[in-house]
């Protein structure tokens, strides 16, 4: 042990020794009248807090002898034993780092599990870890409903809000769900978190969901141990915070009095399983150990300081309550405590011995699941007998949501003015009648769709995508949201968690990096993080991009999608054209549903409603759905057979490029152009063939220069062995202006055919 472990430790034993015993009594009876704390629930308890902290010790240890890879420890927290205490089994619950004793304790109450052995492999990152694979140490259990998350700072509350709301939900739909209907989500957090935007927003939504008598039964938990690394929280900092919120009921225990802290936990607990409304229990902690095992807590906290947390350790105050009460001797204290050391000690040892990830198969086995032919047939599921005329929950879809308007995507901020949609799907359509129409289908033929987002509901979308669908399949499956993006994808993950694929709406693609987290760190990872025992099946749809006239600038014509197609996993489609749109959306809510993909579908606006292609009139770029079904993930569209030039594009860049082929045609030069479709992961298969079968490849990007999609495209044909001319002509480095100046800084047409006239003079491959 180091000096600080050392301290911790005798300071434990001094106390217990100092201890006077009082008059022996049963195990059974009961030693607490507020909390009904009997003898042996509290040496269970004691048992798991004294787990918790001697995991921390052998972590610590672990570490120090290059065995082990992390030492954020719950030392000082222990008093969360009694949340657990105060929970059912089957409540999922989603913890914050320091949680040890909860998840101690909820694990040992379900058979077969070794919640030591298990901590110690996480520690360790052997492979073995039932939860990670030895991906990450995190406090996760399917058996015992714990959802893995990662060293967050409060970015798992808006899952978390996500999963209350979506588990009451799933029960009004009779939708099968991993939880009971009357369950309650606990989430954890520190002090500094609860001071993050995505804490305030996640509690505020949950508040404000529950002031319209929607159900929303979750459990704050805040473990207050006063500092935020080094950082001090002002003491009274969370109550004024949260202490007083209309709509979120106050709780409040000292995490040192253990049968305060469970009376005040089921306190907290019964009021939200009772009312379905959110309740915030202020847990006051302290910080044992410093940080992490790094951390050198004598260089910013006074001697002092640290020695009043030494005297309010909650494991100590425990062990004097067990002693004091009868139940037990001090030395009875001492050798349980102990034993659990014991058989700490020899899960460490067992755990550091087992083997490793070795391999990046291995690592990323997890990732992100491709099981294409399962999601075809899953894609071409036909409607259901019963439901041809209606949906499953009584409303009637009998015809298809309409929406009016231009045949170009011009609709002012706030409009929602859209093509009529015609009544067959086998008629022309544009890409957002195409959608809205494919919208209905899911959602009639599957039960487990919902389509949500600020104002996807009355207002059927800015741009009238989703008009009409709230009307037909009712509120509880097509909703309007908050204004708040996190909120937004936060409800999509835990709805995906209680058996739903959602489908939410993010307004512009700009608004996505307010929340970029939400699919960053905590979509993506879940699947990766929890050995695939969590998915998280999900449809953003994302209206983006750049070419609107009149209206728009930055926010409303964005074209960086750089932070999104790095993201490890995650699928990302984008459809130019009404039949790839249905086809490609259906593609990527069965993924989402068979393989619990995370796909991003990137809808251009500028193409929403666009009708012509070469001519004013032509409906060229309209196009039927009817018979369209499927789309397989990362494989092109090519337009043409052109034999001189492949011209490569998306969205936007189709069109044009297909209109600069048509001027090159005429001049006795023939183009092909090759819709990417999938920008992640790429058509690698098709962009090479047709890269080889012209020689030539222009590559005509309408996002900017410096982390564009072209930078992906070149090097995936230069890795691939392609040696033929190559070029690119992309946007400017620039956000997009508002007005007339838009057209200086983005791709045109006239960029793209110069480029390509270009290319054509450049010698051909050696």
């Amino acid at each position: 042990m180091n000096d600080r472990e050392a301290d911790l430790d005798q300071w434990f034993r001094a106390e217990l020794a100092a201890t006077t015993p009082g008059p022996a009594r049963p195990p059974h009876e009961t030693i607490d009248a507020a909390s009904g704390l009997t003898g042996q629930f509290c040496l269970d308890l004691f048992d798991a807090q004294a787990a918790s902290r001697h995991l921390d010790l052998a972590a610590r240890r672990l570490t120090r002898e290059g065995h082990g890879y992390y030492s954020i420890g719950s030392s000082g927290h222990e008093s969360n034993v009694a949340v657990a205490a105060a929970l059912r089994v089957t409540d999922p619950a989603l913890l914050h780092y320091r949680s040890g004793a909860f998840f101690v304790h909820r694990a040992r109450q379900v058979p077969g599990l070794d919640p030591i052995r298990d901590v110690m492999l996480g520690v360790a990152a052997a492979a073995a870890d039932p939860i990670s694979g030895g991906r990450h140490k995190v406090f996760g259990s399917q058996p015992a409903h714990v959802i893995p998350q990662t060293s967050t700072i409060a970015s798992h509350l808006p899952r978390a809000v996500g999963l209350a709301f979506a588990i009451e939900r799933a029960a009004q739909l009779r939708l099968t769900s991993p939880w009971p209907g009357d369950s309650v989500v606990v989430c954890s957090f520190g002090d500094a978190s609860a001071n993050h935007s995505t804490a305030a927003g996640a509690i505020n939504t949950a508040i404000h969901t529950a002031h319209q008598n929607v159900p929303m039964p979750i459990l704050f938990v805040c473990e207050d141990n006063g500092l935020g690394i080094s950082v001090p929280t002002p003491r009274t900092w969370i109550e004024q915070a949260y202490g007083s919120r209309p709509g979120l009921a106050w709780f409040d225990a000292d995490g040192a009095d253990l049968p305060a802290a469970l009376t005040a936990a089921r306190a907290a607990a019964d009021h939200v399983r009772t009312h379905r409304k959110p309740a915030f229990l202020h847990l006051r902690t302290v910080r044992l150990l410093g940080h992490a095992g790094s951390d050198v807590e004598s260089a910013y906290r006074r001697p002092a300081e640290i020695a009043a947390d030494l005297r309010r350790d909650p494991v100590t105050a425990t062990a004097r309550l067990l002693v004091t009460a009868g139940v037990a001797t001090p030395a009875d204290v001492a050798a349980r405590y102990d034993a659990i050391a014991e058989q700490v000690a020899a899960a460490a040892e067992s755990a550091w011995n087992e083997p490793k990830l070795t391999s990046a198969a291995a690592v990323v086995a997890t990732l992100a699941p491709a099981r294409p032919t399962v999601v075809r047939t899953d894609a071409l599921r036909a409607m259901p007998e019963g439901d041809r005329n209606g949906d499953r929950n009584g409303t009637s879809p009998t015809s298809t949501p309409n929406a009016a308007g231009a045949d170009t995507a011009n609709a002012q901020h706030g409009g929602t003015d859209s093509p009529a949609s015609p009544a067959s799907a086998g008629d022309p359509l544009t890409l957002a009648q195409a959608l809205n129409q494919t919208l209905a289908h899911l959602l009639t033929r599957d039960p487990d769709v919902l389509v949500f987002g600020e104002d996807v509901g009355r207002k059927g979308g800015v741009y009238g995508v989703t008009k009409g669908l709230q009307q037909s399949f009712g509120v509880r499956r097509v909703f309007d949201t908050l204004l708040d993006e996190q909120s937004v994808l936060g409800t999509a993950l835990g709805a995906a968690l209680a058996g739903f694929v959602p489908i939410p709406e993010i307004q512009y693609l700009a608004y996505v990096h307010n929340a970029e987290d939400q699919l960053r760190g905590e979509a993506a990872t879940l699947s990766f993080f929890s050995g695939g025992r969590y998915r998280n099946p999900v449809v953003v749809r994302i209206a983006g991009l750049a070419y609107q006239k009149g209206f728009g600038g930055h926010f409303h014509n964005d074209n960086s999608i750089a932070a999104l197609r790095d993201i490890p996993g995650v699928v990302i489609a984008t459809p130019s054209r009404a039949d790839d749109a249905a086809a490609m959306l259906r593609t990527c809510v069965s993924a989402a549903r068979v393989d619990g993909r995370v796909c991003i579908f990137l809808e251009p606006i500028a193409l929403y409603h666009t009708r012509d292609l070469y001519r004013a009139g032509d409906g060229a770029w309209l196009a039927p759905i009817s018979g369209v079904r499927h789309a397989d993930i990362g494989r092109a569209r090519v337009h043409g057979t052109g034999s001189h030039l492949t011209i490569v594009s998306f969205a936007n860049g189709v069109p044009m490029s297909l209109r600069v082929a048509r001027r090159l045609a005429a001049d006795g030069i023939h183009a092909r152009v090759l819709d990417l479709r999938w920008l992640a992961p790429l058509p690698m298969e098709d962009l090479l063939d047709n890269a080889r079968a012209t020689g030539r490849v222009l590559i005509a990007d309408e996002t900017r220069r410096s982390g564009g999609v072209s930078e992906a495209v070149c090097t995936a044909l230069l890795d691939a062995g392609f040696d033929g001319p190559l070029a690119r002509v992309t946007s400017a480095d620039s956000f997009v202006p508002l007005g007339p100046a838009a057209s200086t800084v983005l791709l045109d047409e006239a960029a793209i055919e110069s480029a390509a006239r270009k290319l054509l003079a450049a010698p051909p491959a050696r």
